[in-house]
């Protein structure tokens, strides 16, 4: 089942460093089966806020993006992005192609009793 990581990063003034993290962080993922989904997108904010831009990669399972962020090569470069960019991240379990919400909804309204 795929898996994700997304951020939600608030907008920063542009640096090398900045630059750099940008530059390297895709090769991060190539052992790891990851690829950008979303990069850097404003979103059209439909209810709530939300600041800032949004990045999505996406992993053939949750083991792999965990992997991933805890990899030597991710961590070398991390900090250029979180000593300049304030933001979430997260790693989340996808849904398989197969996946039908009315079932969920059936398995939780049978465990209301």
């Amino acid at each position: 089942m795929p898996a994700f990581a997304l951020a939600s990063l608030r907008p920063a003034q542009l640096n090398e460093e900045i630059l750099e993290y940008i530059e390297k962080v895709q090769s991060t993922f190539a052992p790891f089966g990851g690829r950008f989904r979303v990069h850097g997108a404003e979103p059209e904010v439909l209810e709530g806020r939300w600041p800032g831009t949004v990045v999505i990669v996406e992993f053939p399972d949750v083991e792999r993006a965990r992997a991933w962020y805890a990899s030597a090569a991710y961590q070398k470069i991390l900090p250029l992005r979180t000593r300049n960019i304030e933001g979430d991240t997260i790693i989340l379990d996808g849904v398989g192609p197969d996946y039908d919400a009315t079932r969920t909804a059936a398995r939780m309204r049978a465990s209301l009793g």
